[in-house]
């Protein structure tokens, strides 16, 4: 598989996009389970748990470093734009709005699939599962935007002093330590 290039001049939003890159390649991992019940390919109770639980511990292996990607962006990135292009409404306001909104499904989710399950249908497996479809489509549309609209305006817009210290706030990572 050929390197794609980085979109941005400014290495600040290179390591933003190249989280937005790591995030989407976990999602891919936890959404061939989201299409399993999509598909219809889960043909038991027994079976729906078991991709229940797989879905659970991808997701919240993918919840850490989406976590991580999100505080970076709105303590550091957010205001950093906002500066020149304001925060109390606009691109920047909605962006924030659909972290939150991603975060609600991802935790929808995790409350309903905490409960004992033994007793849950295969139908409701289905519903439950549909807050994780919803979070996958939300968070797809979130970044293109990102990328499309943030991402594009601070790269035209940051002034080099304003470039380094935002690409030494955001030069962390988002993964565990090993």
């Amino acid at each position: 598989m050929a390197q794609e290039a980085f979109q941005f001049k400014v290495k600040a939003l290179r390591v933003l996009e190249n989280e937005h890159r790591y995030l989407k390649y976990l999602m891919d991992d936890w959404f061939q389970l989201v299409l399993k019940f999509e598909h219809d390919d889960v043909k038991s109770r027994l079976e729906g748990l078991m991709v229940i639980k797989d879905l659970r511990q991808k997701l919240n292996e993918f919840e850490k470093p989406l976590k991580r990607h999100q505080e970076k962006e709105e303590r550091f990135f957010f205001p950093m734009l906002g500066a020149y292009i304001g925060l109390e409404q606009g691109p920047i306001m909605s962006i924030e709005e659909e972290h939150a909104e991603i975060d609600s499904y991802i935790a929808h989710f995790f409350h309903h699939s905490m409960h004992d399950m033994n007793e849950m249908s295969l139908e409701s497996m289905n519903e439950m599962v549909k807050d994780v479809m919803e979070a996958y489509e939300v968070l797809m549309v979130h970044m293109v935007k990102e990328e499309s609209v943030l991402f594009e305006m601070a790269d035209k817009m940051l002034k080099t002093v304003d470039e380094e210290v935002l690409f030494e706030q955001v030069n962390t990572l988002i993964t565990e330590p090993a």
